[in-house]
């Protein structure tokens, strides 16, 4: 293949799910070069990094364009978040990731919850509030244990599951009248507790067709035997083999299918990663949340 007709590749984000993407690229027989932004200091080795912050949204169109990039690999949540594909794909270099509306099943819970509703998509019970006394009032009709959530992008973070009542209590009002995630805190999403063991599956999507790669599990509590504070993750495996392919049927009918549906029915044209947490519970696969990007 001669060199004009490689491609050039910009993997956006610094840390090791961005290191991952570019030694893939880097392996691709399809690209020649392949730079990132910001990068970090593994990745300078293999690839030529760019200081430009990945919120800087105007500064990396213009370093796509400057390097001669025909390919963008969005890495973390906030760009995508911030419109990143939008202005790419505005000046006609295609990215890989949603655009700014798909990216509000991450950086909304109370979007995505929503969208579970309207379009009949498995998931636990739930309200959304952004005022004090209409969320403490449901806590009185839905008693702990109870999962509260910051509403906005929290890093992985902004999950309470609250044992008892007065925990359930401290932590709304940490997050709407205190200040416990800031802005992503404003608003929140109150809803029940899911038994089961939970499991990711990430899908490679382009509109209405998909490819779902094996499915992982996370070691998501802090201490050991499964306690503590849920975490953005510490680790992962796959495949499990507590996912049994009659489960993997029921994940892609249940779920993939009527999200991808039910995206492009409400005019969002999803491609890129959809990073389904799911439980696997007694009565069937239930959708915890969505993320718009591979796992870090």
């Amino acid at each position: 293949m001669s060199d004009s007709s490689l491609l050039n590749v910009l993997v956006v984000g610094s840390g090791g799910r961005e290191h991952a993407l570019v030694k893939k690229c880097l392996q691709s027989p399809l690209t020649g070069k392949v730079i990132a932004a910001p990068g970090n200091g593994g990745m300078a080795s293999e690839a030529e990094c760019f200081d430009v912050s990945v919120e800087e949204i105007e500064g990396i169109v213009a370093l796509a364009q400057a390097q001669g990039i025909g390919l963008v690999v969005v890495g973390p949540e906030v760009p995508l978040s911030l419109g990143l594909v939008d202005a790419l794909v505005a000046v006609g270099i295609p990215a890989y990731g949603p655009n700014a509306a798909g990216a509000q099943l991450e950086s909304s819970k109370a979007f995505c919850k929503d969208f579970f509703a309207k379009h009949n998509i498995p998931t636990a019970a739930y309200g959304n509030f952004t005022e004090i006394a209409p969320a403490l009032a449901y806590l009185e009709e839905h008693p702990a244990p109870i999962v509260i959530k910051a509403s906005g992008l929290a890093a992985g973070k902004g999950v309470i599951m609250a044992e008892t009542q007065n925990e359930a209590i401290a932590a709304v009002k940490d997050m709407l009248e205190g200040d416990a995630f800031g802005n992503s805190g404003k608003e929140i999403v109150i809803e029940e507790t899911l038994y089961g063991e939970e499991a990711s599956i990430h899908v490679i999507a382009s509109g209405k067709d998909f490819v779902c790669l094996p499915p992982s599990q996370d070691h998501k509590r802090a201490g050991e035997g499964d306690t503590g504070l849920n975490t953005g993750g510490m680790g992962a495996y796959t495949p499990t083999s507590r996912v049994t392919p009659a489960m993997q049927a029921e994940i892609e009918e249940k779920v993939i299918k009527p999200t991808l549906a039910g995206l492009k029915a409400d005019g969002i044209d999803y491609r890129g990663t959809l990073y389904a947490g799911l439980m696997l519970t007694d009565q069937g696969v239930k959708v915890l949340e969505y993320n718009v990007r591979f796992g870090d």
